[in-house]
Formats: structure tokens, sequence, C-alpha cells
């Protein structure tokens, strides 16, 4: 989500002559190019100027897009978050409160089978990846607030009553189980993942 958003990169002071035009992507295909690398050479052993050098821009182009080689898997990272809220904002009240979440997280996070091996490519590091791990928890930690505080808001109850609570871990749980699950079974689209995951750990009040 957010393609409309993706920026170009600027090409000029690019270090590779590929005797035309100046490559030009944006910084969503750099990090799609990034983690491709990272998947099949390995995060740690992928340098910033191999990445830079891949795509064809310079050291100093990537720098000004991703503080650091990790940045590149939260590409798509404020779109998607301010997209799922504003799709909660905008949920029917007709609906449970966990209808809105599954239906939100699956609009927000199923980029389209064009965008596959890229969503695959962040789904494995995030999940498998020691060195981005720590970014990870801060995302899922953002994305439980933001569910909790909506389920709260939406059952009359506090942030800190159980039920609002194990609907914000849960569906964290959820999403993640979704992309493990969507790893090893390719034939089904994120989407199928995730409501098969989300159905299945339903949080109910008591």
């Amino acid at each position: 989500m957010g393609s409309d958003e993706r920026r170009t990169l600027d090409p000029v002071d690019s270090p590779v002559d590929r005797g035309g035009r100046p490559a030009m992507t944006s910084p969503h295909e750099l990090a799609a190019q990034a983690q491709r690398l990272f998947i099949e050479n390995g995060f740690d052993q992928t340098s910033v100027e191999e990445i830079a050098a891949t795509v064809g821009v310079s050291r100093r182009t990537f720098f000004r897009y991703f503080p650091t080689k990790a940045d590149v898997i939260w590409v798509e990272s404020e779109n998607e978050h301010a997209l799922f809220e504003q799709l909660l904002d905008d949920a029917s009240p007709d609906i449970s409160p966990w209808a809105a979440v599954t239906a939100a997280y699956i609009a927000t996070l199923d980029h389209g089978r064009a965008e596959d091996d890229w969503a695959r490519h962040r789904a494995r590091l995030i999940l498998y990846e020691p060195a981005v791990q720590a970014q990870a928890n801060q995302v899922f930690r953002r994305w439980r607030i933001t569910v909790t505080r909506f389920v709260a808001t939406r059952t009359d109850k506090s942030d800190e009553s159980a039920y609002a609570r194990a609907a914000g871990h849960a569906a964290v749980a959820a999403s993640i189980a979704a992309h493990e699950h969507w790893l090893t079974h390719t034939k089904l689209s994120i989407s199928e993942c995730m409501r098969i995951l989300f159905d299945a750990l339903e949080p109910h009040d008591r």
C-alpha cells in the first residue's frame, strides 16, 4: 500500500554508468532489491554498497532514504499503519470489532500478487532474521496498541480491559501466524491465510 506516494530516487550521483539514461527507481524498488539480496546471500553478508550497485544508485543515495540497511524492510510501514488506522476509523458499526480488525489487516497487508515476491521476502526477514527483530517488535507493538484502543472504544471498555488487550495481542499473533502459514502454503494468497488464522484466533468477551 502507499504505492501512489512512492518517490523516485535521485540518480544524479549514481556511480553506475549504463551508457544511456541514468537508472531511476523508487524507495520501494530499492527495498525490494535489497530484500532479494538478503534472502539470496544472507543479511549480514550483503553490504549497502552491493545493494546500491545492484540498483544503480550510490551509497550516498541509499542512506538518503534508509538510515540502515535493515530499514529497507519497513519501507511501507508508515503508509500501511496510516491506512490501517483509517480503515478502522471507517469501519461500519454494524460489524463486530474483530471483523473490522480482520478486514483492515487484510486490506492493508495484501499488496496483490504482483508484490508477492517482495512481501514474501519481507515476511521471511521479519520472522527469521535476528538483525531486524528489535524493529519488528516495535512495529508489532504499535499495531497491537492500535487494535487494543479500537476494540476498547468499540466495546465501551478500557484499554486495560482483558478483552481489549486480548484482541490486540491476538491480532498481532494472527498476522504473524498467517504470514508463517503463507510462506509454507504458496498456493494460498496472503488474504486467505489471514482469514484462516484470524478466524482461528478470534478472542471472546467473557
